[in-house]
């Protein structure tokens, strides 16, 4: 007997959404700051063994549009309850309001297996805890409840375990040996874009794409070029740095 499903993650910004999909997957795919909205695309983590396939979805934080890129980034969002077999909505303390009440609201009605994560629970004490269940046992009954630390790595495997158990039967959806649904261009340029956030700072707003324009694999080295685009003219030379010692230092840690 096989088992498949698509396991579609939820949750406002910055709750460890991401922090979660590797963890469950036991190896880094999505990049992972401080910084809210640092996931801009919806990644497919497949996670394969002989007798199952969990196919992953982490997504952008749920926030309210306020351009262009946040609208790419909830339509995202939007199709997480749509296609899913089984939805994890992540929470931490007192994160008690999705920023998108239909969202919420399709959460609360929908007919497939909800489990509420409320992570980061090395943080706070077993009363805090105590009442976090109580809130989400009278506000999420449709939902199984389970308290998780990403760092402690508290209950991932168990999580994992029951995430097995909720999946339909059914042959795999991707290749066995097939990882993601992205590029390696896609991963260079989330790569080098993680630096930038943890490197810039408020220096540097999240509107800098960045593009690989070249990725060739010779017999003893990986042969990169990748493009930084910016919103203005003054950020050019914030990323350059003096003397292009910023730079320098964002391909060193890069690579």
């Amino acid at each position: 007997m096989h088992k498949s499903s698509f396991v579609n993650i939820i949750g406002n910004p910055n709750v460890g959404k991401s922090s979660l999909t590797n963890a469950l997957i036991g190896q880094k795919l999505s990049i992972i700051t401080s910084k809210a909205q640092t996931t801009r695309h919806r990644i497919l983590a497949i996670l394969n063994h002989e007798d199952y396939q969990l196919v992953i979805s982490d997504t952008p934080g749920v926030i309210k549009p306020s351009h262009k890129l946040h609208k790419s980034m909830m339509d995202f969002v939007s199709l997480t309850t749509e296609d899913a077999d089984i939805l994890l909505y992540v929470v931490e303390q007192n994160d008690h309001k999705l920023k998108d009440e239909k969202l919420f609201s399709k959460i609360k009605n929908i007919k497939i297996p909800v489990i509420l994560v409320i992570n980061k629970i090395d943080l706070i004490d077993q009363e805090k805890l105590n009442n976090e269940l109580n809130f989400w046992n009278d506000n999420l009954p449709n939902a199984e409840i389970w308290p998780t630390s990403v760092k402690e790595s508290f209950n991932i495997d168990k999580l994992l375990f029951r995430l097995i158990e909720l999946s339909p039967e059914s042959p795999p959806f991707f290749p066995k040996d097939q990882l993601t649904d992205k590029s390696e261009r896609f991963f260079v340029n989330e790569i080098i874009r993680e630096k930038i956030l943890l490197n810039y700072k408020k220096e540097v707003p999240y509107s800098v794409e960045v593009v690989t324009e070249e990725f060739k694999e010779q017999e003893e080295i990986i042969r990169i070029r990748s493009v930084i685009n910016v919103e203005r003219s003054t950020q050019k030379g914030i990323i350059i740095g003096h003397k292009g010692s910023a730079i320098k230092n964002l391909g060193t840690q890069s690579r």
